[in-house]
C-alpha cells in the first residue's frame, strides 16, 4: 500500500510498504477514504523527531470502509463505515470506563510513563502506524471504532476523529454556562472548532487570537471577535479587557501549545534539539525539554480571576517554567489533556446533519490526494495557501 512515512526533520514521503494484516483477533483492517493532516503532526515534523524512526507512518485523523475483521469481532461487519478515534482505547479497562480513553491502561506506554497510545505518532505513544495511508490496523474492533451512516460526504464524519471531540472537550474544561465570555487563543482547526462550539453551547462573546489573516476572516464569519496579534502583540491583554468590563474572559482555550508564536531564544533551542543525533537529543527532551509558552502566558493574563483555562494545545517541555504566583494569585482553574474521544461521541454524533450547525460540511479547505501529502506538509507548515484543514483521498 502507499503511506505518507517520516523520514526526518520537515521531510515526510509518501512510499510502497507492507499492508497490515490481522494481528489480534478482535482487529479490523479499514481502507482509508479520507485522512486528516493534524497541527499536532506539525510537532514530528519539526520538533519530536528523536523519538521517531525513518519509516514511522504518520496521520491520526482516519476515516473509511471495514475491509476484514478479527474472528471475535462482533459489532462491526466488512463494508461497515467507520472514523477512526485517534486514542487506541480498548473501551473497557477502569480509565475507559470513567471516559478517560486517552489514559486508557491497556494500552498505556509504561515505557516513558505516557497515558494511551496514539495512532501515527511517536514512540512516546507507541509507534503504532498511522492513517495517513491506503489502509490501517485497527484494534479493539468492537470498542474502538465509531460507526457511521452512509449517504453524506467523509467531510460529514472524519472530524469525529480528532477536530470535533478536542474541540468539544475544550470548551467542556472551560466550564462555559451560557452568557459567558471565553477566549480563543490560535484560530487553527481546533481553535476554530471551538470558538464555534463555544457560541453554540451559549456564549455571549467569543473573542478568537491569531495572526493570519485567512484563520482571522474565517472565525469572524462565524460570529467571532477576532484580535490581531500582529497590532495586539504588545497590548493583548488590555484589548481584551477592554471589552469584558476590565475583567477579562470567564476562560480561555488555549489552542496553540508548544507552537507559540515569539520565545525566540527557545525556538532556538527547539531546532537546535532537532539537530541532535537521536541517542543525545530524546534524553535531553524528556528530562529537560521547554517549550515556547507565549499562549500560556497570555491565558494566564487574559483570563479574569477565578476563571478557568482549558489547555487543548499540545504542550512536550519537561521543565516548563510557570508564573505560580499569578496563578495562585488569580484563583484559577486548569484542565488540560489529550481529548477522551470515545467520551464525546454521543454529543457529537446528533450534531451531525443537514442542518449541520457547526458547519463541517464546509470545515476543510484544501482536499488532496494523498501523493501530494510531502507538499501538503510544507504549505500547513509555512501557513500558505490559506492552508487551515486538509483532507488528504488515498
Amino acid at each position: 500500500m502507499r503511506a505518507l512515512t517520516w523520514q526526518g526533520r520537515r521531510d515526510v514521503r509518501v512510499e510502497t510498504v507492507p499492508d497490515p494484516v490481522i494481528e489480534q483477533p478482535d482487529d479490523v483492517i479499514v481502507r482509508v477514504t479520507s485522512t486528516g493532516i493534524c497541527g499536532s503532526d506539525l510537532h514530528l515534523y519539526e520538533v519530536l523527531g528523536p523519538f521517531l524512526a525513518p519509516g514511522d507512518i504518520l496521520g491520526h485523523e482516519a476515516m473509511g470502509v471495514v475491509e476484514d475483521i478479527g474472528p471475535e469481532v462482533r459489532r462491526l461487519a466488512r463494508g461497515d463505515r467507520v472514523v477512526v478515534p485517534f486514542n487506541v482505547s480498548c473501551g473497557t479497562c477502569f480509565m475507559c470506563s470513567r471516559g478517560l480513553h486517552s489514559q486508557c491502561e491497556t494500552t498505556q506506554v509504561r515505557e516513558y510513563g505516557s497515558g494511551a497510545a496514539l495512532f501515527g505518532y511517536t514512540r512516546l505513544y507507541g509507534q503504532v502506524p498511522g492513517g495517513q495511508a491506503e489502509y490501517l490496523r485497527v484494534p479493539f474492533g468492537d470498542q474502538l471504532p465509531i460507526k457511521v451512516p452512509e449517504g453524506p460526504a467523509d467531510d460529514r464524519f472524519v472530524y469525529l476523529s480528532d477536530v470535533l471531540p478536542t474541540a468539544w472537550q475544550a470548551v467542556e474544561y472551560a466550564a462555559l454556562e451560557p452568557g459567558c465570555s471565553v477566549t480563543v487563543l490560535g484560530l487553527g482547526p481546533i481553535g476554530d472548532m471551538a470558538a464555534r462550539i463555544a457560541r453554540y453551547r451559549g456564549a455571549d462573546l467569543v473573542i478568537g487570537v491569531d495572526l493570519v489573516d485567512e484563520r482571522l476572516d474565517r472565525a469572524a464569519g462565524h460570529g467571532v471577535t477576532c484580535l490581531d496579534l500582529r497590532r495586539h502583540e504588545k497590548d493583548l491583554g488590555e484589548a481584551v479587557r477592554e471589552l469584558t468590563d476590565g475583567r477579562g474572559t470567564d476562560a480561555v482555550i488555549d489552542a496553540v501549545g508548544m507552537e507559540a508564536h515569539g520565545s525566540t531564544g527557545v525556538k532556538a533551542a527547539q531546532w537546535v534539539t532537532g539537530l541532535l543525533p537521536d541517542a543525545v537529543a530524546q534524553p535531553f527532551m524528556e528530562k529537560a525539554g521547554l517549550d515556547r509558552l507565549g499562549a500560556l502566558y497570555a491565558a494566564i493574563d487574559l483570563v479574569r480571576r477565578g476563571g478557568t483555562v482549558s489547555l487543548s494545545g499540545v504542550y512536550g517541555g519537561a521543565m516548563d517554567p510557570l508564573p505560580l504566583l499569578r496563578m495562585f494569585d488569580k484563583q484559577l482553574q486548569f484542565r488540560m489533556g489529550q481529548a477522551n474521544v470515545r467520551r464525546w461521541v454521543p454529543d457529537l454524533l446528533p450534531l451531525l446533519t443537514d442542518e449541520d450547525p457547526l458547519g463541517v460540511d464546509g470545515f476543510a479547505t484544501h482536499r488532496l490526494p494523498l501523493e501530494e501529502a510531502p507538499r501538503a506538509y510544507a504549505d500547513f507548515q509555512a501557513k500558505r495557501d490559506g492552508m487551515i484543514k486538509t483532507l488528504l483521498r488515498p
